[in-house]
């Protein structure tokens, strides 16, 4: 059986019609082609791998029925770089991990940015105590890293939210501002 949807994904509505028990994760690699959201634990919710966010909330993709996402927003790392209105700009948590080497073979990098994003338009934007080692250790426990030993990605993320809490107001909101994902700033 099969339903159509509409959703808005990096700021471009879709719609598709696609089967009722298709998850996320598959609906935004296969029907839409954007391979960034990876699968890392065949289906199980455990690795953080296919985190988007999902109106404003880091969700598993991979937990998520596709027609869950029907009339909402979902942001994947793919659409990171659309928040900086200018080509070939990087978010500040991309710039972060560049900067910081907060990853190595890059896996499972896309859904720890995406939980990152969710994190800093929590922390950041409502000014909330500054982060910790525990405490992004904390918020990234659904997120694993056979790589790395996270210490590069706390050190990306304390970075990230550093350059983030220094910007204007209006600027940061920017970054984290999914109605406007995509539009040309000057």
């Amino acid at each position: 059986m099969e339903k159509a949807v509409s959703v808005t994904v990096n700021g471009r509505l879709y719609y598709k019609t696609i089967p009722i028990r298709m998850l996320l994760v598959d609906f935004l690699r296969d029907e839409l082609n954007l391979t960034g959201t990876h699968i890392g634990c065949t289906y199980e919710g455990r690795c953080g791998a296919c985190t988007v966010v999902v109106d404003g909330n880091a969700m598993k993709s991979c937990m998520m029925l596709a027609l869950q996402a029907d009339g909402r927003s979902v942001v994947t790392v793919e659409g990171l770089e659309g928040f900086a209105g200018q080509p070939d700009s990087l978010h500040p948590i991309q710039q972060a991990f560049w900067e910081r080497h907060g990853l190595q073979c890059g896996y499972c990098t896309p859904g720890m940015m995406m939980t990152i994003f969710d994190i800093l338009a929590t922390n950041v934007r409502e000014g909330t105590p500054e982060l910790t080692d525990e405490s992004i250790r904390r918020l990234l426990v659904g997120n694993i890293c056979r790589c790395t030993g996270y210490s590069h990605i706390v050190e990306a993320v304390q970075v990230a939210a550093e350059r983030l809490r220094t910007m204007p107001a209006e600027e940061r909101d920017a970054w984290f501002d999914v109605a406007k994902l995509g539009e040309v700033r000057s």
